[in-house]
């Protein structure tokens, strides 16, 4: 997880611009931690150069020292989830638990920065994190007798399947909202689903709560990493792409 030593003055309590001294540690890492802690409370929405010049008690211009626009300041702000992915050192367990544990420690650092985790997917292979986290997972994808594509295509998709475990949490997309206002949010969700005839959608009615907020966040990715790495572990490297068909009869 970031550790974001610097916070915006709008959702901290603290009001008035920041003192001299402050605005004097001003930096790249200081503007992404800030842009990170403002999209967790806000939304990507809210991250602009002038924002973020406003939290910091300083002009805008002060802050195209660091980043010549927004795309270069995103970039900087998937850099340092990539940063912060905790690879495990190589060991002589099973590729697929080795596998798994980079797919956790990557989980790890984009889970508590949800708003911000798309971000990430495209700039892997921009960055020496990055390609080292690619470098490994690539490694051991190929140890299990894949072909340099498919691993590729795999290593792809567990990268963004994690990304997308992450966006699509249920009850994610209200993170945001104060907690009487997301519950309202929840509750109407809730009685949207559950007006549903039971007739015709049994197992949607029976999924309701799931579907509409998470219980268990722990138990939500544990699940379903392992669900990814049953998914690759049971598939043949030199399976076709096609689905399997039917028998002859069957």
């Amino acid at each position: 997880m970031i550790h974001l030593a610097i916070t915006c003055t709008s959702y901290s309590g603290r009001v008035g611009k920041r003192s001299a001294a402050v605005r004097g540690r001003l930096s790249r890492d200081v503007i992404v931690a800030c842009a990170i802690a403002l999209a967790d409370a806000e939304g990507l929405e809210a991250v602009t150069i002038r924002r973020l010049a406003q939290e910091q008690g300083v002009t805008p211009m002060a802050m195209y020292w660091h980043f010549k626009d927004k795309d270069s300041l995103l970039d900087g702000v998937a850099e340092s989830l990539i940063d912060a992915t905790k690879l495990p050192e190589p060991t002589d367990e099973p590729w697929d638990v080795q596998l798994h544990g980079i797919l956790a420690a990557f989980l790890g650092a984009i889970r508590p920065h949800p708003a911000v985790a798309g971000l990430v997917l495209r700039r892997i292979l921009t960055s020496e994190s990055g390609l080292a986290l690619a470098e490994q997972a690539l490694g051991l994808i190929r140890s299990a007798g894949f072909s340099a594509e498919r691993a590729a295509e795999s290593g792809s998709f567990l990268l963004s399947a994690v990304i997308t475990l992450v966006m699509s949490q249920p009850g994610r997309p209200w993170h945001t909202l104060e907690n009487e206002a997301r519950e309202q949010m929840f509750r109407q969700k809730r009685a949207a689903l559950e007006s549903l005839s039971p007739a015709r959608y049994p197992n949607v009615l029976a999924a309701a709560p799931a579907l509409v907020t998470c219980s268990n966040e722990d138990e939500y990715y544990a699940h379903n990493l392992n669900l990814l790495m049953h998914g690759i572990k049971g598939l043949p490297p030199g399976a076709s792409c096609g689905w399997p068909s039917r028998p002859a009869g069957g």
